[in-house]
């Protein structure tokens, strides 16, 4: 288990690091941008795959997903395979549905799928699971909630607070989340960052490498519910978002390669 204490920045600059999602599809990402600042090498590789449970195979959870007046989601995954799932089965979601997203971000995703009205879309102020129950708190007395989630990674402390604070819940699994093989990516490479967004891409680290040893290696998180799952995994964090300063990765990752250069 890793001695957990205040972050040490090393002189050398990061050369190389490891960002565990697909590579931007446009040239014009800021994580480009970002490379060419600091002159760093990145390289994606998704830590995770997720799998859909077909329409049919989730009739087996005899959810009835019109009854739920307020949608809990966590992920832009989870709001795609809602509206997936809806579509195979050809619901037809009330336009007085509300959705509670975990932060803006996700929240403002929901534009690909619904007329966006603020009047019906939440979100926590600050990316943590607290100030999405913030929220929820305020709408629970009216509302009943379907909370989308993968079968296999649904998060604890949503499901804790949803029954201790009496809210009419349910955990609709619409997907599955499956550990991709990246040993080749982890044996070859020294990466001195590695950046996950999901807590199933930390599992996935350790399930590729049971044995990893963080040595220095400087490691990212972005979402509460990764932060929380890689320092349970024992992995000191380096690089967190998002924060007030740090809404995104990109800008988390820009004022911890400017601080190193201030320090080198």
């Amino acid at each position: 288990m890793l001695k957990k204490g205040k972050a040490k920045i090393s002189k050398p600059s990061i050369i190389k690091v490891l960002i565990a999602q697909p590579q931007p599809e446009s040239e014009k990402s800021p994580y480009y941008d970002l490379s060419k600042k600091f002159g760093l090498e990145l390289e994606f590789h998704p830590f995770i795959r997720l799998e859909a449970i077909p329409g049919a195979e989730f009739r087996k959870q005899k959810i009835n997903i019109q009854k739920y007046t307020g949608v809990v989601f966590t992920s832009r995954n989870a709001i795609d395979h809602f509206f997936r799932t809806c579509d195979e089965l050809k619901i037809i979601i009330s336009q007085d549905t509300k959705y509670f997203c975990i932060t803006e971000m996700i929240a403002l995703y929901l534009q690909k799928f619904i007329h966006y009205r603020k009047r019906k879309v939440f979100f926590g102020s600050d990316g943590t699971n607290k100030s999405m129950f913030d929220v929820i708190n305020k709408h629970k007395a009216n509302e009943s909630f379907l909370y989308v989630c993968s079968e296999n990674q649904q998060d604890n402390e949503i499901c804790n607070w949803l029954k201790v604070n009496e809210c009419d819940y349910i955990l609709g699994f619409m997907y599955r989340t499956r550990s991709n093989d990246v040993k080749a990516v982890l044996k070859n490479s020294t990466f001195q960052a590695i950046c996950f967004f999901t807590p199933s891409g930390v599992k996935a680290l350790f399930d590729n490498m049971p044995k990893f040893k963080q040595n220095g290696t400087a490691i990212g998180a972005f979402g509460s519910n990764t932060i929380k799952a890689a320092e349970q995994a024992g992995l000191h964090l380096a690089i967190k978002a998002p924060l007030p300063k740090a809404p995104s990765m990109v800008t988390a990752l820009d004022q911890y390669f400017s601080e190193m250069h201030k320090v080198a």
